[in-house]
């Protein structure tokens, strides 16, 4: 029978055929401590981005896959599209929402582990870095209704190791999971809730989007990139909808007014973090595919960890400047400045204060983007070199710099206020101004850099 298209399976037997490269399966046995982040790492360092199989991890007899969500061109190929129109294209579909199908019975209904038999100690969990209080589960995709309207929702929050059947859970990006525990809290009520692990990047893409109407299930928007319905089946708690394909399902809940503590974890800060909601999630029930895949995330500043965000950030802030200022081209999130805290933006500029408008938009948007650089559409926001050039010379410290004190931050950002989680956010306009005379741009044609290459072909430079 054909793997399912939506799967990770799916993905990972298709690189196989068409783009073998891009598949590494490691046979030497690793350790579950430190070895599998050490050398995505070095990977990243040597700039490549293949998924990667561990198949041999002592102690377990369960293959751990990572790296699924380190590469711009393979996201790029699951949507059909080049790595320059990816942000556009992603923006696109993510708008296009289709409600998904429910199917009759989960790949992961194979095994089924429940009471004394639940040991989430038998999962080849990595601990990644000295620095973490225990092994964490870090693509778990947690999958939860909201106990007031009943519209559910999916995304990633890390999951402590804390025995066999309970985990450390923190909600701190405050946003709909936060929301939904403190409503069920309300009520006195535990949060019934399925932590997904193993689902296809365009999953992982999916619930990263923040932006979209209150009565739209993140698996409405899942389904828009993969331009179908999503498969979802029902799980054993409080019949949740869970992808179909996925490799493992852990049911349970998120303890009402329950709080231990939770870290410190290496984050895509690039340190450790100490702050967490501290919430705890039970294990009621397990369910697995017979020879499932163990999907985790590298930590940490990981491209793993980090790219997707950088992605789903570029569209959702071209998104809303584009509803306001349709002359804005393009806008990147820089991997190097955590996936998150920076923003540089092109524009088209036709009237002066457009750049601010846009750093204002792009600022509010976005909780964890704290600065942004506006540049002129002759500059190449991919490339930081060019991007510091405008900067240097094409702003003016007294007029062109803006700074917005007290915003809600990042709980996790290392420069928020410690007590109330509020930053000063702050802008560079770097574009050229309209109304008078600037300086010329030197530039290289087309034609003459193609010759460039051609002479230094031949003479074997490159």
């Amino acid at each position: 029978m054909a793997t399912d298209n939506q799967s990770l399976r799916g993905f990972i037997e298709d690189l196989e055929r068409a783009l073998p490269a891009e598949v590494l399966r490691i046979k030497d046995p690793v350790n579950q401590n430190f070895e599998m982040t050490s050398t995505i790492m070095e990977l990243d360092r040597l700039n490549k981005s293949p998924v990667v199989i561990f198949e041999n991890v002592a102690g377990f007899d369960m293959p751990v896959v990572t790296n699924t969500a380190a590469n711009r061109g393979l996201l790029a190929r699951c949507l059909n599209t080049s790595v320059k129109e990816l942000p556009s294209v992603f923006r696109e579909r993510c708008q296009n929402y289709i409600p998904p199908e429910i199917v009759p019975r989960g790949a992961w209904d194979e095994i089924v582990l429940e009471g004394d038999d639940i040991d989430l100690t038998k999962l080849p969990i990595p601990l990644q870095f000295s620095v973490d209080a225990a092994p964490y589960i870090t693509a778990g995709q947690v999958t939860a209704r909201d106990p007031e309207t009943g519209i559910d929702t999916t995304g990633f929050h890390r999951l402590m190791l804390k025995g066999k059947n309970r985990l450390g859970i923190s909600l701190h990006s405050r946003r709909r999971m936060f929301e939904f525990h403190r409503r069920a809290e309300a009520r006195g009520e535990n949060l019934p809730a399925a932590i997904v692990l193993g689902v296809h990047p365009l999953h992982y893409m999916g619930s990263m989007v923040y932006a979209y109407p209150p009565n739209v299930r993140k698996f409405d928007i899942i389904g828009g990139l993969f331009g179908e319905p999503y498969r979802l089946a029902r799980c054993g708690i409080a019949d949740l909808e869970v992808p179909a394909n996925a490799e493992i399902i852990i049911e349970g809940e998120i303890l009402a007014n329950v709080h231990e503590p939770e870290g410190p974890f290496g984050e895509f800060t690039g340190y450790a973090s100490y702050r967490s909601t501290q919430n705890v999630f039970v294990v009621k029930r397990i369910r697995m595919q017979r020879k499932a895949y163990f999907h985790s995330i590298t930590a940490g500043m990981a491209r793993d960890h980090i790219l997707i965000s950088c992605i789903t950030r570029e569209g959702e802030i071209l998104n809303a400047l584009r509803r306001n200022i349709p002359n804005v081209k393009e806008v990147h999130v820089p991997h190097t400045t955590c996936g998150a805290f920076l923003a540089i933006v092109s524009i088209k500029k036709v009237s002066e204060g457009e750049a601010k408008m846009a750093m204002l938009s792009t600022l509010g948007t976005e909780l964890y983007t704290k600065s942004v650089i506006v540049v002129d559409d002759d500059v190449n926001i991919f490339d930081m070199d060019d991007v510091m050039w405008a900067v240097a010379t094409r702003s003016r410290a007294e007029k062109d710099i803006m700074m917005v004190p007290g915003v809600k931050s990042a709980i996790i950002d290392p420069t928020s206020d410690p007590k109330n989680f509020t930053i000063t956010k702050w802008g560079i306009d770097a574009t050229a101004p309209l109304d008078e005379k600037f300086a010329e741009r030197l530039t290289i044609s087309e034609e003459h850099r193609s010759r460039a290459l051609e002479i230094l072909s031949r003479a074997k430079v490159i």
